[in-house]
């Protein structure tokens, strides 16, 4: 599904997009900012892109903090689910960004 939102196949709510990323708000947010953060490379989950594409997991990196920039946040909690067991729902790599209310810890 992620695959198809990059190549604009499927709509999403772009919040931005660069050569290596597209950031979408996520259609069942957990936060009031909940924005999904994505390669453009397809790998499925963050450990495969980090050992596979380096530089994309690095511009992963920088996009979501570039992204609670932009959303107004300076606190928000960067997650990435690896593994179905972790709660990763779609296998293409991508983060999470939450903000905008009190996060607990443990995340659940």
């Amino acid at each position: 599904m992620f695959c198809k939102i990059v190549a604009g196949e499927i709509p999403a709510e772009i919040v931005a997009e660069t050569p290596h990323t597209v950031a979408f708000r996520d259609i069942n947010p957990q936060a009031p900012t909940h924005v999904l953060v994505i390669p453009r490379v397809h790998e499925p989950d963050v450990a495969s892109l980090a050992a596979a594409a380096p530089e994309a997991a690095a511009a992963l990196l920088s996009e979501t903090r570039r992204i609670a920039g932009l959303e107004g946040h300076e606190s928000y909690r960067l997650v990435f689910n690896t593994g179905a067991e972790a709660g990763q729902t779609v296998f293409h790599a991508h983060g999470h960004v939450l903000a905008g209310r009190g996060l607990t810890w443990p995340p659940g």
